[in-house]
């Protein structure tokens, strides 16, 4: 991903954070027999020290693409955040000079690394309860794995494999009117808000 210095986001907590808000993301390998792309939910453990931490997702059995993945094969996670169509019109300079041209911002994290595949009963469950738990901590009454009878889980997890992800490298990239004067970015959040569409004000409230 092509990252300009102005849009490079390198806080390591943000981007971390940035994959828990937008997880579901997608899952890309590239080797001898193609590229292949998987929309995914995903689940972050974060690491100790300097580590980026790992990816944890789980795909069918019967998608073969897993069986490309054992031994370590290199995967690129994608994470899309926020993104929203920027109006010339929203720039005060504008008025002044006409040099303006429509742009787009965007909020964008690429996690790349190696990936294992995990068949282990117990690992699955526990990554279901994982990625559920996440999800359903907002829900007014949340939903629990255990809810559901434990013969019926125990098939659902007999049909999928686990992958996790070592990460080695998380790039980030946020394109938010940074390059522009401080008014014009005044003017981008103002466009933004004031427009249709939870996209605009999620997006409006990266600006700063």
């Amino acid at each position: 991903m092509y990252v300009p210095n102005h849009f490079k986001e390198e806080d390591q907590e943000k981007l971390q954070q940035y994959i828990r808000d937008y997880g579901f993301g997608l899952l890309v390998i590239a080797d001898d027999e193609g590229i292949e792309a998987n929309h995914v939910p995903f689940h972050l453990t974060s690491g100790a020290n300097d580590d980026h931490g790992y990816l944890q997702c789980h795909l069918a059995r019967s998608n073969p693409v897993w069986k490309r993945m054992q031994g370590g094969a290199q995967v690129l996670a994608i994470f899309q955040g926020p993104d929203a169509y920027v109006s010339p019109s929203w720039y005060p300079t504008k008025v002044e000079t006409g040099r303006v041209v429509p742009t787009w911002n965007y909020l964008a994290v690429h996690a790349q690394g190696s990936a294992r595949i995990i068949e282990d009963p117990s690992w699955l469950k526990h990554h279901l309860e994982q990625l559920t738990n996440q999800h359903e901590s907002q829900m007014v009454a949340p939903w629990s794995v255990d809810d559901a009878p434990t013969e019926f889980t125990e098939r659902l997890v007999q049909a999928i494999v686990g992958v996790e992800i070592k990460i080695e490298a998380l790039t980030g990239k946020l394109k938010a009117s940074q390059n522009q004067p401080e008014r014009n970015r005044a003017g981008v959040k103002d466009g933004l808000e004031t427009g249709e569409g939870a996209q605009n004000r999620a997006m409006a409230k990266l600006i700063s």
